[in-house]
């Protein structure tokens, strides 16, 4: 072996360390922004997060590329990373692409749905219910990105589950409180969740799909407080 390669030589291992340790570095911070902990603009310290996990400073680097890459970051020469904000027309256009992916993965779910997966939406739709019961929109909204995220899953393809789960994050900076702008927004969204179920039960493709872009699209007005 030259001294070439004994001084850019790898150890497998260490990488894939590495990369495990820069990926809970990620999705922790990742939680605490699409939990709303961390707000549109606020800024994010290098040093303050690897002491906070108990990491050293390179995979919390490697963790900041990797949200900016995935849309929830934004990195500003000489000042720093900061939480990014969506804007409106930057929602409406979200929207109207999750629009198309959640009415793709009824259709594909209601021809394939098992009775296991109609037992998680129906567990989803309870704790919506449950929440709906006691005037708690936080509790209200985490089922309702479940109940979504178990559609898009169950519909079986994976790239568009990939492409979903962006556009979720990313929504979560727009708002979060959609569902508090009007009173009955909760009663409303509870409704039309009710009904799609009921036509994935079915294994009416063409209805579930009908009712899930209506709803997507009302979920815009609902946050901008239409």
């Amino acid at each position: 072996m030259t001294e070439y390669m004994q001084t850019t030589s790898v150890d497998p291992i260490e990488v894939v360390r590495r990369h495990s340790l820069t990926a809970l570095v990620r999705d922790e911070i990742e939680r605490h922004i699409v939990e709303g902990e961390l707000a549109p603009g606020d800024k994010l310290n290098e040093a303050e997060w690897a002491a906070r996990l108990h990491v050293s400073r390179g995979p919390v680097r490697e963790a900041f590329r990797a949200l900016e890459q995935a849309g929830l970051v934004r990195t500003e020469k000489n000042r720093g990373v900061f939480v990014r904000t969506v804007s409106l027309a930057e929602a409406d256009e979200i929207y109207a692409v999750r629009a198309v992916l959640e009415e793709a993965a009824c259709r594909m779910l209601a021809e394939r749905i098992d009775a296991r997966q109609l037992a998680v939406l129906r567990d989803w739709l309870d704790a919506m219910r449950a929440a709906f019961d006691v005037h708690d929109p936080d509790a209200y909204a985490r089922a309702n990105v479940a109940f979504h995220d178990a559609i898009v899953a169950a519909a079986g393809n994976l790239k568009l589950y990939e492409t979903y789960r962006r556009l979720v994050s990313e929504l979560s900076l727009f708002r979060r409180a959609a569902l508090v702008v009007h009173a009955d927004a909760m009663e409303r969204s509870l409704a039309e969740h009710r009904a799609i179920l009921t036509a994935l039960a079915s294994r009416d493709a063409g209805h579930a799909a009908a009712l899930m872009q209506a709803h997507v699209h009302g979920g815009l007005q609902r946050a901008c407080g239409v």
